[in-house]
């Protein structure tokens, strides 16, 4: 008996002593890796490609048996809404992406989800079966069956972590790409009686002759009563704000066509319903009698002071519900932290998001890092980066960030010694670039001019946001003039309840190009790069500071700005107006007689030496024949042209 005593004291004390030690005081390093991953999703394996095509040293973490274990699930009635566009017309691999919304970013050709299902809209299965192969063919480090917890930052600025079975690891660096994926329960009154999105069955025969009440109104609530609608009485469907389409709003997270067959039953006046309310505010309630489920305080008469008069006998929930669904999103989840780590939540609407910064570090924890869909607090209903077609170039841009503050790589870039040859990478890139077509108006491309501006520098997806800290994060000095290249919407183009079909929408003329309403590359100039004040100080709906110069390409209706007069010649008058170079080309007899007649050579006329310095064309003979019949007073400057 004494012994047992002893030993509860002792298992006591050891537990005390224990609670007392500060884990954050920590110093051993087993398992140790420069960066630790966690999450084999989409945005976790789209780092980890690049890391291992750098060869860094890195290891992913997934809790699930393989990659992509979220859309094991999700969305429960397993079709995708991203689009799998098979045939452009094109074999451009870089234009095709623009409309390949599933595929991850590599060099190999055979993973490509356009070539593993033929459906517009493909299963959530057939993805699964992707991000595996993605996983499995790249060799990628990934650790499955591998939980996660007890995430901290030691005082050595170090991270540990502690899996399911207590195995340590530590590594310098995280990134976290979990993914927004804890469903959102809010509590209200009589929240037990409805049921979770994640918990529903998708057996339609469940829901026969039912009176369904639907609380949401994002495109997993509209999934669900699109599925449904075939075997219910009704449904209805509240949330606190009004449906915002995506066609109207350009933005994807917004309700898509292929969900939205409840707008036409609701309109058309088929039994379903929508209106607005708070979930936060509803009462929900199951009757004795029936035994329905009765939301209550709405369609209720108040007097100013709030005091409840009496229901109005027209209430338009007033038959009451079999059941109750929450499909309210998900969130960030928070629980794979120690109670050391303060992360907090990003604001503004985005607060389903962990707060970062924009070189995708948390803003509480120095040197921890995020991917995928974890980052679209930063373009929130603005742009792509909570989908696979966006967050794939912000973990490229997340990488590149990365490899020059860590190992002083710089950002992959172009250098044009002359200026000729920008112009046609410009629109080729306007062509056929995805990552500035699919996250417009959050990544740039960069033309960094040296100081005379006859040379440039070339930088592909550079985040705007970073703009005014270009040289610190990219590694490449800004001596002079900047531009940037931006694809944007017309500023009041979209928006909720706009009508984005309207007559006149589209322009076609360059001098109204400044006017287009639809996606299209804008061309910001700065004389000299502005600073991080400049920035915050920009007009509201701006991408970037109001330039010095600035030039819209004219809208087209194919997405092709080839166009000679319209586009083409637009750009290289642009950059000859800013920097002060004639671009045009020449033939031979041209550039003679130029050089007879000038003190200097446009750039059509020269050619550069090996050391970067011009001279000019040495004109063939049959050039300089043409001018053999000119004044004799003319040859001795023939002459110097050999």
């Amino acid at each position: 008996m004494n012994i047992l005593v002893l030993v509860s004291v002792l298992s006591v004390a050891i537990s005390s002593a224990w609670a007392e030690m500060d884990p954050t005081d920590n110093t051993d390093t087993p398992n140790f890796h420069k960066y630790c991953i966690i999450g084999a999703g989409p945005g976790g394996l789209q780092i980890a490609y690049f890391m291992q095509h750098a060869q860094r040293d890195y290891i992913v973490f997934e809790k699930g048996h393989g990659a992509g274990t979220f859309y094991n699930k999700y969305p429960i009635h397993r079709q995708l809404i991203s689009i799998n566009k098979r045939n452009t017309g094109k074999t451009n691999k870089e234009f095709n992406m623009r409309h390949d919304w599933n595929s991850l970013l590599s060099h190999d050709e055979s993973l490509q989800m356009t070539k593993y299902s033929k459906v517009f809209f493909p299963p959530a299965d057939v993805l699964v079966k992707y991000l595996n192969d993605y996983m499995t063919k790249l060799n990628l480090n990934v650790q499955v069956n591998t939980t996660i917890s007890n995430l901290l930052k030691r005082k050595d600025k170090n991270f540990e972590m502690y899996d399911q079975r207590g195995t340590k690891y530590t590594c310098q660096y995280m990134v976290i790409a979990t993914g927004i994926a804890s469903p959102n329960k809010p509590e209200f009154s009589g929240w037990e009686l409805s049921e979770g999105y994640e918990d529903l069955s998708i057996d339609v025969d469940d829901f026969e002759k039912q009176s369904v009440l639907i609380l949401g109104r994002g495109n997993s609530a509209f999934e669900t009563a699109q599925h449904i609608m075939g075997s219910t009485n009704v449904i209805h469907m509240m949330a606190r704000s009004r449906v915002k389409l995506s066609w109207a709003t350009h933005y994807v997270g917004d309700l898509r066509a292929v969900n939205n067959g409840l707008l036409d039953t609701y309109q058309l006046k088929s039994l379903d319903g929508l209106f607005e309310g708070s979930v936060s505010d509803i009462q929900l309630k199951k009757s004795q009698i029936d035994g329905r489920l009765y939301v209550d305080n709405f369609g209720n008469s108040t007097i100013p002071g709030g005091e409840i008069v009496g229901a109005v006998d027209n209430d338009a929930l007033r038959e009451g519900y079999d059941r109750v669904i929450r499909c309210l999103g998900f969130l960030f989840d928070h629980s794979l932290f120690h109670p050391s780590m303060k992360v907090r939540s990003a604001g503004e609407g985005g607060e389903k998001y962990p707060r970062i910064n924009f070189i995708y570090e948390a803003v509480d924890v120095k040197g921890m890092f995020f991917a995928g869909t974890n980052t679209h607090s930063l373009d929130f209903k603005r742009s792509a980066g909570g989908f696979i077609h966006g967050y794939r170039y912000t973990a490229k841009s997340l990488h590149n960030i990365l490899e020059w503050r860590h190992f002083r790589v710089p950002w992959p870039s172009v250098y044009f010694e002359n200026l000729q040859d920008l112009i046609p990478h410009m629109h080729k890139r306007v062509n056929e670039g995805s990552g500035i077509y699919q996250m417009f108006g959050v990544l740039c491309d960069v033309v960094i001019y040296n100081e005379d501006k006859t040379a440039a520098t070339y930088l592909e997806a550079f985040p705007c946001a970073l703009a005014c800290k270009l040289p610190k994060v990219s590694g490449h000095k800004a001596p002079g003039a900047v531009m940037f290249m931006v694809m944007e919407y017309g500023k009041n183009f979209s928006g909720a309840g706009k009508d984005t079909f309207h007559e006149d929408r589209a322009q076609g003329s360059p001098n109204e190009a400044h006017r287009s309403n639809f996606l299209h590359p804008v061309f910001y100039h700065y004389d000299k790069l502005f600073n991080q004040e400049t920035f915050i100080a920009k007009p509201e709906k701006w991408v970037l500071p109001v330039p010095d110069h600035i030039h819209h390409l004219v809208e087209d209706f194919t997405t092709k700005f080839d166009g000679m007069q319209t586009h083409i010649l637009q750009t290289r008058r642009f950059i000859e107006t800013t920097t002060g170079q004639d671009l045009r080309h020449f033939y031979g007899p041209q550039c003679l007689a130029l050089a007879l007649t000038s003190t200097s050579l446009p750039y059509g006329c020269q050619q550069r030496t090996d050391d970067g310095s011009a001279s000019f064309i040495d004109f063939s003979n049959e050039t300089k024949e043409r001018f053999s019949d000119m004044s004799a007073h003319l040859l001795p400057f023939v002459a110097m042209l050999k």
